[in-house]
């Protein structure tokens, strides 16, 4: 924490702690992080969050759906890591619900065809077996289903 960030008023943090939240959608464990290295005390901190709620600049629900929907199509994450990511950020199970129900059915499983097909292209096993586990694998740490995963690397790759 450098002294940089100390603000000396309420009103310059909440002038700050708005233009942060503007700038990309936040959750609240991010926001109360920055408050915090702003210097600001909990009462101070809980007080600049009732009002950034109140005013529109933080709604977890609408962070959820940003943050699975950039993470899908950026990154091409599967549905298990992103909602180990929203755990780790502090969001209930209906927030990461409804930020995963913002992903489409159609393009997930395209994605996951798209990756598999990529996958099995670069990986070269001496055997069927060794290959479609390499293969999976890489999908399964990509945070897919494994059912689904094998499911469509055997449509893939029949025996």
């Amino acid at each position: 924490m450098t002294i940089k960030n100390k603000v000396q008023t309420l009103q310059e943090a909440k002038q700050k702690i708005q233009g942060y939240c503007a700038y990309q959608e936040r959750c609240h464990q991010e926001v109360r992080n920055r408050l915090y290295e702003m210097g600001l005390g909990s009462n101070q901190i809980d007080e600049l969050m009732v009002n950034l709620i109140s005013e529109g600049f933080l709604n977890e629900e609408r962070f959820a759906k940003a943050f699975a929907g950039g993470k899908f199509r950026m990154k091409n994450w599967g549905k298990i890591k992103i909602t180990h990511s929203l755990e780790s950020k502090g969001l209930g199970a209906n927030c990461i619900r409804t930020g995963l129900e913002a992903i489409d059915d159609n393009d997930y499983l395209n994605t996951l065809t798209r990756l598999l097909t990529r996958k099995a292209e670069e990986i070269s096993g001496e055997n069927a077996f060794e290959r479609r586990n390499l293969i999976a694998k890489y999908a399964i740490q990509k945070g897919f289903e494994p059912d689904l995963v094998w499911k469509v690397l055997k449509d893939l790759l029949p025996d």
